[in-house]
């Protein structure tokens, strides 16, 4: 848990009774590569904290092709957010892409803390801020104006979590077929 508290923290540091209230709704949960933690239609009901493993956030196109939208390495928050906010079914599915160990928490639980514990709202506020607002913006606007390569050449950046993905995994991100990425490859020569 002290990773866990450690990520909350940095956002906004929690009093030692809302970190207990918080740390009670918890249970440690381990995934094995490949099971889904998340499927598209279902409702979500946990958020997730990443302590172990890699996790994949995917949809689904009418043509049947995988879509990455994001991957979760160690220490990342995990949900399908605009589902348990709207209280719809998710669109995204949350993968394992590797053998994972995750904690666990009830959105609803959660919710109901954020309006008894000021901290823990404060807490949830600046991730949302942060990661929904400040880091999505970026990365829509790499969607619309960035090719493939450069996406490509920004995602090879991060080579901590680029060795963990296979190919397939990369060329869906990208929005790509793995042929066209094997051009991509071959022409950086990387």
């Amino acid at each position: 848990m002290d990773d866990f508290l450690k990520q909350i923290n940095a956002y906004y540091s929690l009093s030692e009774e809302t970190a207990d209230a918080l740390k009670a709704i918890c249970k440690i949960h381990s995934f094995k590569k490949n099971d889904l933690i998340l499927r598209a239609g279902d409702m979500a009901r946990y958020y997730y904290f990443v302590r172990k493993g890699l996790l994949g956030y995917y949809t689904i196109n009418e043509s049947g092709d995988t879509i990455f939208k994001l991957f979760f390495e160690e220490n990342s928050f995990v949900a399908s957010t605009a589902a348990i906010i709207e209280h719809k079914p998710s669109l995204f599915h949350i993968i394992a892409l590797e053998d994972c160990e995750v904690i666990m928490y009830p959105a609803q639980v959660f919710r109901e803390l954020l309006i008894k514990y000021h901290d823990l709202a404060l807490f949830h506020i600046h991730y949302l801020e942060k990661n929904w607002v400040v880091k999505k913006e970026p990365l829509e606007i790499d969607l619309k104006w960035d090719t493939a390569k450069i996406r490509y050449i920004k995602l090879y950046e991060n080579q901590k979590l680029f060795k963990r993905l296979k190919q397939h995994h990369i060329a869906s991100y990208l929005g790509i077929t793995p042929t066209q990425l094997s051009r991509i490859r071959k022409e950086l020569n990387f």
